[in-house]
């Protein structure tokens, strides 16, 4: 296929906070150096800030880096952390408040901010823009090319297909965008970071990757509930005795409260619901407390990276490197990644610029990380998560409280937890069932109700972006040996076991169904099939890591499809 072809000297492929410091760092650099350097940013949302969804708590450290200026920039970082409480969930009524010493220091976040990642993310744009960076949202980058055991650029998705992939009229082929360094900035889980991880076996010396699902809702309170820049933390219930991970509370400016549940991703009962444990918590009263008579406003999920320094991948690789999320440079410590993100953008923007006044084909991010702040930081929190996976929440907590609030991170010894999120599940028939109420339309709603509140869009007549390896892999596996457990772990409804009637033929002394027989007469039979409601789908890639049986390759549907989230 013929096809148009921009060419760069970077490409970055995503608009979140990584790709974003990125561009604006490398145009920074060149203006210094009086160097020329085209810089273009291609993202799938529709907008920039349209995917991006986050707690968030914000540590201003790369910012300040990257924008001495940014308070008169007019970045928009609001409201302050002025109270910060960490709570133990004891039961679904009761909890108590931890003394600040039995929270480790990294927790702590007196300096920080709550804000809207989407929203930093419109104006780290803005000012990418302003720097003579190229910003395309609604292009999605399909596929990387790799020609020469390096990789030159990528390939935007096609538009305009139907769902057997033929063309329709209003058919557009992708475009070929090359560059001599392309920066890999998907976030959590990038399909093309995957694929490039697997084509340069970047993750060979590393241990498993880990992830967890983050969800999200916004409400409206009424101004007598609402404290502007108090924080609350919980850990415990409702995740006592099914899964790690914790849940959180932030109160932004204008009345609006962030509340939300984190699940980490090695969870082992196939049972289990992330999205009803989240719909549970809200009836807590340590929550409940703020959001009664409230509104909810807008509703999202995504996969978190979280496995830290011992996860890491190598990140450079020819003609690239992975940054941010797509890495997974989280600090799982401090619960943050946006600045950690950031600062691995600018470390990769040093040493593109470095390497393209070298004319050097390797960017040497390794060199820049490892004289960083970025490293030390991400060393010391590198027990954090593989601690909790390995001890749970209590041995683990304990572990981390040791690290980083006696130790200062310079613990002598290693935790690693090799165990892959996908295969963590038991057998349905020796998990318990979990039975979990019926929402209440005030609190706690249903899954399509919430997907309403994400403004999801997508084209219903192009093929489907959620693609199985194997269709008999659902029903003669997942469903036989985990009751399919798709269901429960898509926050959105994008998977569902449907009954449907197949005509087979049937000897009339047998129960044997036959190809051909005389004397055979046809049956209908109910048989169970995965059906995917692609167009419900948030984009949070849990399907991809947490299938047992790694039969879900999430791949972007067409540009400008997916959430349009406004300030989350």
């Amino acid at each position: 296929m013929e096809r148009d072809c921009m060419e760069f000297d970077v490409l970055i492929v995503g608009a979140g906070p990584a790709g974003l410091s990125a561009a604006c760092k490398i145009k920074q650099l060149a203006a210094e150096q009086q160097q020329d350097i085209s810089v273009c940013v291609v993202e799938k949302g529709s907008e920039v800030g349209a995917h991006i969804l986050s707690g968030a708590l914000f540590d201003t450290t790369s910012l300040a880096e990257l924008f001495p200026q940014w308070q008169s920039f007019g970045a928009p970082l609001q409201t302050a952390v002025t109270e910060d409480k960490t709570c133990y969930l004891t039961s679904e009524s009761d909890s108590y408040e931890l003394a600040p010493w039995a929270v480790p220091k990294s927790l702590h976040n007196h300096d920080n901010y709550i804000i809207s990642l989407g929203n930093l993310c419109r104006w780290l744009a803005e000012q990418a823009e302003s720097l003579g960076v190229e910003v395309y949202a609604g292009f999605s980058a399909a596929q990387p090319i790799i020609d020469d055991g390096r990789v030159k650029g990528v390939i935007t998705g096609d538009m305009g297909l139907d769902k057997a992939g033929e063309q329709k009229a209003n058919f557009e082929p992708g475009i070929e965008l090359r560059a001599q360094f392309t920066l890999f900035a998907e976030g959590a889980r990038g399909h093309l970071g995957k694929q490039v991880i697997k084509h340069f076996q970047l993750d060979s010396e590393q241990v498993a990757q880990h992830y967890a699902i983050g969800f999200k809702e916004l409400w409206q309170v009424p101004s007598e509930q609402h404290q502007p820049g108090l924080v609350v933390h919980g850990t415990g219930w409702p995740l006592q005795k099914e899964a790690t991970g914790g849940s959180y509370l932030y109160h932004l400016e204008n009345n609006q409260v962030a509340v939300g549940l984190i699940v980490d991703l090695n969870y082992s009962n196939p049972h289990l619901s992330p999205f009803e444990e989240f719909q549970r918590l809200k009836h807590h009263p340590l929550f409940s407390q703020y959001l009664k008579n409230g509104k909810r406003i807008s509703y999202g999920a995504r996969a978190i990276t979280k496995g830290g320094y011992h996860s890491l991948p190598t990140q450079q690789f020819a003609g690239g490197l992975l940054i941010g999320c797509d890495a997974g440079t989280l600090n799982p410590a401090k619960i943050k990644g946006t600045h950690t993100a950031m600062k691995s953008g600018m470390l990769a923007a040093e040493s593109v610029v470095e390497a393209l006044a070298n004319k050097t084909e390797m960017a040497d991010y390794q060199k820049h990380f490892k004289q960083s702040w970025l490293y030390d930081e991400l060393y010391k929190a590198r027990n954090f998560s593989h601690g909790i996976h390995r001890y749970g929440t209590l041995g683990g907590g304990g572990i981390a409280l040791l690290e980083q609030s006696i130790l200062n991170g310079k613990a002598p010894w290693n935790i690693r937890c090799d165990r892959p999120d996908y295969q963590t599940l038991m057998l349905a028939n020796s998990s318990q069932v979990i039975e979990y109420p019926k929402p209440d339309g005030l609190l706690s709603f249903d899954r399509l109700s919430s997907v309403f509140l994400s403004n999801i869009y997508h084209e219903e007549n192009q093929p489907c972006h959620l693609r199985l390896q194997s269709e008999r892999i659902p029903i003669e596996q997942n469903l036989e040996l985990y009751a399919e457990p798709a269901q429960r772990y898509c926050p959105a409804g994008v998977y569902e076991i449907v009954q449907v009637q197949k005509q087979t033929m049937f000897d009339s002394g047998s129960n044997s169904a036959l190809d051909s027989a005389p004397n055979s007469s046809p049956e209908s039979r109910a048989q169970p099939v995965l059906q995917i409601n692609a167009a419900n789908c948030i984009h949070c890639k849990t399907c991809d890591i947490k299938d047992p049986s790694q039969n879900i390759d999430w791949t972007p549907p067409e540009g400008g499809g997916g959430p349009n989230y406004p300030n989350m």
